[in-house]
């Protein structure tokens, strides 16, 4: 059992994670250059199984380059988790718990620059004045339509080398339990290019923390650059539909498999800070193939894991 004393102060995460939320929205302000986050401040009132707890939902709309970018700061708590959490972790039956974290998912407009998504979470429960459980989460991973060499190797270069400091293995590790979890079962795909995930991290505090910080740090380098580099990128109606059509299969993870989505809408979150990551259009269509040969049925060999660094 691990005591509190262990564990360190969750309040400085939770201000660490603040911080952050704010540093990325000034980045992604300056790289837009048009349109400014709006905030929704939200509270949620305590009561039977929920203890309460709050956040910062933020969105940009209708931008130079981002058609919505969303990033949430939460800090909410309770006392009694789902059945899905408790099922797997027995020692979690009956514990007062508390989950804080910053997630985001920006959309672009230019279907040659990549959707993203980045999150970073700490999660602690305590009963009879003892931590029963703790662990970080975490991860970033890229979501390109019309994918570039140049721009996955230098996303999985940053991803690399934020790993360095933490082990020889890491990278490959929390790059192949990307690649595991981003992927849709029923079509065989991978969401994305990849990148890193981790979850129940809880090794050691100081040191789990300071990764936790890599990975939130190393997100703008990793995702800025591809940005700069394709936002100007001429394009036309059918490149603009093949996106829509590929931000169906980006709803079809988050509804279907997303764990982070699954827990927030069962432990009674804010429905519409949830399901933010969610894109502004997209489309479904019937039996769709691309040309053979085009640069849209290109895309289907970037969605099978790889050693992209090889």
């Amino acid at each position: 059992m691990n005591t509190i004393d262990q564990t360190g102060d969750m309040d400085e995460v939770r201000t660490w994670l603040m911080v952050l939320q704010d540093r990325i929205c000034s980045a992604i302000e300056g790289t837009d250059g048009q349109a400014t986050f709006k905030e929704d401040a939200w509270t949620r009132e305590g009561s039977g199984a929920l203890l309460g707890g709050g956040g910062r939902t933020r969105i940009l709309r209708n931008g130079a380059v981002f058609e919505q970018a969303g990033i949430g700061f939460s800090d909410v708590s309770g006392s009694q988790l789902p059945p899905s959490a408790t099922a797997a972790r027995p020692e979690l039956t009956g514990a007062n718990w508390r989950a804080c974290g910053v997630s985001l998912v920006f959309h672009p407009g230019n279907p040659y620059v990549p959707t993203t998504h980045a999150n970073v979470r700490h999660f602690r429960a305590e009963k009879d004045g003892e931590t029963v459980a703790w662990w970080f989460g975490g991860g970033f991973d890229l979501t390109p339509f019309y994918p570039f060499d140049e721009d996955v190797r230098d996303w999985h270069t940053v991803a690399r080398d934020v790993c360095a400091p933490f082990g020889a293995e890491r990278y490959a590790q929390h790059k192949q339990w990307c690649d595991e979890y981003f992927y849709l079962k029923h079509r065989d795909e991978t969401r994305g290019v990849g990148g890193l995930f981790f979850d129940d991290l809880q090794t050691d505090y100081a040191s789990d923390f300071a990764y936790l910080q890599a990975v939130g740090n190393g997100f703008l380098d990793a995702y800025l650059p591809i940005v700069e580099r394709r936002k100007n990128h001429a394009y036309g109606e059918r490149e603009r539909q093949f996106q829509l059509y590929r931000r169906g299969r980006y709803v079809e993870f988050n509804l279907v498999f997303d764990r982070g989505t699954h827990f927030g809408l069962q432990s009674g979150g804010r429905t519409e800070s949830i399901l933010m990551s969610m894109p502004p259009l997209a489309r479904w269509e019937y039996g769709f193939e691309p040309a053979p040969g085009s640069e849209e049925a290109r895309l289907s060999e970037y969605l099978k894991p790889r050693d992209w660094l090889a």
